[in-house]
């Protein structure tokens, strides 16, 4: 596929990458390569020479698609304030698809939680947007994320979130023997490292 036509398969992922949330990132980054297409977010993002906004700027215009979970939102122990860095990124989202041009107004956005209704106490301003609760648990958000990009999907069919979970379990199960293989340690994976090593599982066991 060529680069140009990425924008229809890029999914923007707007999540939390704290130890608590990693096995949930896990499993979204793995459903979305299973459905067909392909994650970004802002931990590829390793070019020291720019400055951060910038770089999130150009990944959200270059994905039709955004995934924003909303889930940390307490405060933070060290410093008792809240995160809001996820807040930002959705907003930026919304942004490119209300005032871009019109490819930028094909974007289409899924927006989590860990609780139904829970966005109204911090960020009420979004009332009326379709919120989809994952209770904190990575099948969840796999049925989540698989119901709502197979309604975008150009496949007729793509895993129901059972399968894309058993698969993700399965790939879990191998993922050291598949670390060790490429001399990496399942610790120490970056961003690009799960990436490739989730295409390429997939691609042996489509």
């Amino acid at each position: 596929m060529a680069l140009g036509d990425r924008y229809a398969t890029d999914v923007f992922v707007n999540c939390p990458f704290d130890d608590k949330y990693r096995a949930t990132f896990a499993a979204i980054v793995f459903s979305i390569f299973d459905c067909g297409f392909r994650p970004r977010c802002a931990l590829e993002l390793d070019d020291s020479g720019e400055v951060r906004i910038e770089k999130l700027f150009r990944i959200i215009e270059s994905c039709r698609f955004g995934i924003h979970d909303l889930t940390r939102t307490e405060l933070d122990a060290a410093n008792r304030l809240p995160r809001f860095n996820m807040p930002l990124e959705l907003g930026l989202f919304l942004a490119a698809q209300r005032f871009g041009d019109s490819k930028q107004k094909r974007k289409r956005c899924l927006i989590l939680d860990r609780e139904p209704y829970r966005y109204q106490k911090f960020i009420s301003d979004i009332a009326g947007q379709d919120i989809q609760p994952h209770g904190n648990s990575a099948k969840q958000a796999i049925r989540r994320v698989r119901d709502w990009l197979h309604n975008h999907s150009s496949r007729e069919t793509i895993p129901s979130g059972i399968v894309i979970h058993e698969r993700y379990a399965t790939f879990q199960r191998e993922l050291p023997r598949l670390c060790k293989e490429l001399r990496l340690h399942p610790k120490e994976l970056t961003y690009k490292d799960y990436g490739t090593i989730v295409s390429k599982w997939l691609l042996l066991n489509a």
